[in-house]
């Protein structure tokens, strides 16, 4: 499991844990909530938490004509994380709307989705058949959002622009290698296909080869490998054994880290991080889900776990550990489960069974 914090932030000093909650759309204002319980559950492992609700996503887009309103991006800065739910963003072009998870992680600078994908072993005491690391680089490739509509005399002419730069391509790494430190197998694999993008996906794989070389002997330990993204996803599904750490321009990040939550048996159990130098923010790897929307019946462990995976970046190990230790024994038993993973239970059940392994 990802058991290593990132960036040392917690202090001894600190009396209270300030949390943004930003549930925005869909399912989101399901398992924030849920997740928001168990942290006030696990009492004296963490500060006493103060949790700060905030608006963003689709809805607050109709209502109010912007997806991220500044008070939401100021109020995180004066926070010490946050959780953030799912957002609905439309699959059609619609003017002056823009993904606001995309929009927050250039705001705080959240250059890396760090996304543990890890089976629950029938034995606790066996090793798990899946456990791998998607370190995704959270803030360039097409995700820049630089597209055009151009007409030509053959019909209309869609372009974008990807970027990849060297400082980007460079910290990420660092990242990925610096969570390989924290494992057994210490080994990142460079996921890319710089034989077509010989020039974008080159400097990525180019950047990240080089770090070893300039570490002072650092990532000694650590064994550097790499994988064309297509091959990487069928073997993915035939060996996943064979990765540990996996590093990723944006795009081909975003489209692994859920590929590989088949593995484990549903996205609702797939948590993450975006991560940067000075701030965290959990958040689950599914969607807004809106034909669950309402039912009660979404599974919370992947914010749960998104939780935990805050804390444990803040410095907050125990309260993490027992957070893991209680979702793995709900999920090993198998009593009760959401109906992504057979169950027929609610999302209440699942929370009360967690809260109850607390």
């Amino acid at each position: 499991m990802f058991r290593t914090q990132i960036r040392r932030m917690a202090t001894a000093a600190r009396q209270s844990l300030r949390i943004g909650l930003i549930p925005a759309d869909g399912i989101g204002k399901e398992v924030i909530p849920a997740a928001r319980k168990v942290l006030e559950a696990i009492g004296s492992d963490i500060p006493k938490p103060e949790f700060v609700p905030l608006l963003a996503g689709w809805e607050v887009f109709v209502r109010s004509g912007t997806a991220l309103p500044e008070e939401t991006v100021e109020a995180l800065r004066e926070c010490d994380g946050a959780l953030f739910g799912a957002v609905s963003s439309p699959s059609r072009r619609v003017t002056g709307y823009s993904s606001p998870i995309v929009a927050l992680r250039k705001e705080l600078d959240l250059y890396a989705n760090i996304r543990p994908v890890v089976s629950v072993a029938a034995n606790p005491e066996d090793k798990p058949a899946v456990d791998l690391v998607v370190v995704r680089e959270n803030t360039e490739c097409l995700y820049v959002k630089q597209e055009q509509l151009v007409p030509t005399e053959n019909g209309r002419e869609a372009r974008a622009t990807r970027l990849i730069t060297e400082r980007a391509s460079r910290r990420i790494g660092k990242m990925a290698f610096e969570i390989a430190l924290g494992r057994p197998r210490k080994q990142v694999t460079i996921i890319h296909k710089s034989n077509v993008l010989s020039v974008t996906d080159g400097l990525f794989r180019e950047t990240i080869r080089q770090i070893p070389f300039d570490s002072n002997g650092r990532y000694d330990s650590v064994k550097l490998e790499e994988q064309i993204v297509d091959s990487a996803v069928y073997r993915l599904f035939r060996e996943p054994q064979i990765y540990d750490v996996m590093v990723a321009p944006n795009l081909y990040g975003d489209i692994i880290s859920d590929a590989a939550a088949a593995l484990v048996g549903s996205l609702g159990l797939v948590p993450s991080v975006n991560a940067g130098d000075k701030f965290v923010m959990g958040e689950p790897v599914h969607g807004s889900a809106p034909d669950i929307e309402g039912k009660g019946i979404a599974n919370p462990i992947a914010a749960i776990r998104s939780a935990a995976l805050m804390l444990r970046h803040l410095g907050y190990t125990g309260g993490a550990d027992r957070i893991d230790r209680a979702v793995d024994q709900v999920v090993r038993e198998g009593q009760v489960l959401t109906p992504d993973l057979g169950g027929k239970s609610s999302t209440d059940d699942v929370l009360d069974a967690v809260l109850k392994k607390l």
